[in-house]
């Protein structure tokens, strides 16, 4: 939990700190309105932290999607049906063995700078995403690729022969290893979206800056006041239109408290609910729900002692009650043992470690630890934020009832815990992930030996085999099996990771606003909005 480790009188500071700073951030808020916009000229939402980044190539957490989904556009977008449709490629063309994709580009499409988007940009986006030298976490997501995965890990040097070329100035052509079936719905997410080579060459780390940076989504850049508000305008020549709200105002609000206070006082149009809050709203009619394709869980960092142990990493998972998890959180949040979600091919609810006290104590004491004696001091990390340090504390509770055992657990602001776990991992560590499409490889690709996003340390031959497998078979109950069998291996045989439960979003949203499209992906399209006059 968040404050663990302080004093009582450390305590009673940080909260009394807490009630300042929200009191000024409501204060500033209120004060900074603008009262010449007219109405449905500007959108107001809260972000539970600040944007790590708005390089797309870097980015990796869904608060930078959130704000790139609407300041870019990529070759594809998404239909309410999650169905991969035309967007920057007015086309494209499968070729007969499946292997060959040609995208076709609008000739309507430009940068905010005024310059139009070329299947150059999208080229150099990709080559700079693969290339070794950018160490994106990323590059994975292209390894389909030919050439792909030698480029990025040094097998070869030259990019020309990595299988993505731009033919003339509106056609791309991708060359695939083998035929991808899902391969334009990857088209949709934003490490593949074009990227300006001149900007980058010319600003380097600052290039993302608002005076800096060019987009071709339906919003620019305005404004960027780090760890307080973003400010997003509207791109006159965006080429679906003119979006019909004029800006948007994204506020870094880390407190739940204050962002609930904020709507509630009509500085906010827009918030996500915090558990505690949630039973309070369930019957407004500005209360929306939503299950998402948003797996939670605990990973460990197998290297690290008592990890290094699968009959832990099992104990570990079988002490966990996890039917009690939408009972404190209170979202209608789904428990699982398994890793892919509710929703999406591959899922199935029999595949984990239940709970099962008995057999978690059993494991322990196989494992050098009867009843929990001696085992070493443990620390447990999670990213500063109220579900977290629920579920934190709802796990510690259940490790010390049911294997006798204390850990300790510490929070981080969300840049800084981003950073730890690329860098070194903790032992056991709390991590989500959303789909970035809505395929079972994207959930699990995530724990490749060579996924930049596999932070548990941990390798397993076999599971990478079936996963390289399970985009080329068509047979449903075949490429099933094949799922099936890679999720034991993650979940029950190695338990390298603990699922939890599939996240449900939980909006508060102002009843003049309109256009808004929830959809399992937790994609937030703001170019669709518009809003009625209040009180009408």
């Amino acid at each position: 939990m968040i404050d663990f480790f302080l004093s009582h009188l450390e305590c009673k500071q940080r909260a009394v700190w807490r009630f300042v700073s929200s009191f000024i951030l409501i204060a500033i808020l209120v004060a900074c309105s603008d009262p010449t916009l007219e109405d449905g000229a500007e959108f107001r939402l809260s972000i539970r932290a600040e944007p790590p980044t708005l390089d797309w190539t870097l980015a990796t957490d869904s608060i930078s999607v959130s704000i790139l989904t609407n300041l870019m556009e990529g070759l594809t977008q998404y239909n309410a049906d999650l169905e991969p449709m035309p967007a920057v490629a007015k086309k494209w063309e499968t070729s007969e063995d499946g292997r060959v994709i040609t995208f076709y580009l609008r000739d309507d499409v430009f940068w905010s700078d005024g310059k139009q988007v070329t299947a150059g940009d999208f080229e150099y986006s990709w080559k700079r995403l693969l290339n070794p030298k950018t160490a994106a976490q990323y590059a994975y997501f292209l390894f389909d690729i030919e050439n792909a995965a030698e480029f990025n890990s040094e097998k070869i040097s030259d990019a020309s022969k990595v299988g993505v070329r731009a033919v003339s100035s509106h056609v791309l052509e991708v060359k695939l290893k083998k035929p991808v079936v899902y391969f334009p719905s990857i088209t949709t997410f934003m490490v593949t979206y074009p990227m300006r080579e001149d900007i980058v060459n010319q600003y380097g780390d600052q290039w993302t800056e608002p005076q800096n940076i060019v987009t071709n989504g339906p919003f620019t850049l305005a404004e960027w006041q780090h760890e307080y508000k973003l400010v997003l305008k509207a791109h006159d020549r965006h080429f679906e239109g003119r979006p019909p709200i004029d800006r948007i105002l994204v506020y870094v609000v880390r407190e739940p408290t204050t962002a609930l206070t904020l709507y509630e006082t009509g500085e906010l149009e827009m918030m996500e609910l915090p558990p505690v809050a949630i039973p309070h709203y369930k019957k407004s009619p500005e209360f929306l729900s939503k299950p998402q394709l948003r797996g939670y869980y605990y990973g460990f960092n197998v290297t690290k002692p008592p990890f290094d142990k699968p009959l832990i990493r099992r104990a570990f998972s079988h002490a966990i009650d996890r039917s009690q998890i939408p009972v404190i959180l209170k979202g209608d949040e789904l428990p699982t043992s398994s890793w892919i979600p509710k929703g999406m091919f591959g899922y199935n609810p029999d595949i984990g470690l239940k709970f099962d006290p008995k057999k978690a104590r059993q494991l322990l004491a196989q494992a050098g630890y009867p009843d929990g004696k001696g085992f070493p001091p443990t620390l447990a990390m999670f990213n500063s934020e109220s579900r977290n340090r629920v579920i934190a504390e709802f796990l510690q509770r259940q490790w010390k009832a049911h294997l006798n055992v204390s850990i300790e657990f510490e929070s981080q602001e969300w840049k800084v815990f981003l950073s730890r776990l690329h860098l070194d991992p903790p032992p056991l560590y709390r991590l989500g992930w959303g789909a970035d499409f809505p395929d079972p490889d994207n959930f699990m690709n995530l724990f490749l030996s060579n996924s930049g996003n596999n932070h548990l340390r941990w390798s397993n031959r076999r599971y990478d085999e079936l996963v390289a497998l399970g985009p080329g078979i068509r047979d449903p109950l075949k490429r099933q099996a094949i799922y099936d069998e890679a999720q034991r291996i993650l979940t029950e045989t190695d338990a390298a990771i603990i699922p939890l439960f599939f996240r449900v979003q939980n909006l508060l949203l102002k009843p003049y606003v309109r256009g808004l499209e929830m959809n399992s992906m937790e994609l937030l399209y703001l170019k669709r909005l518009w809003l009625e006059p209040k009180g009408s």
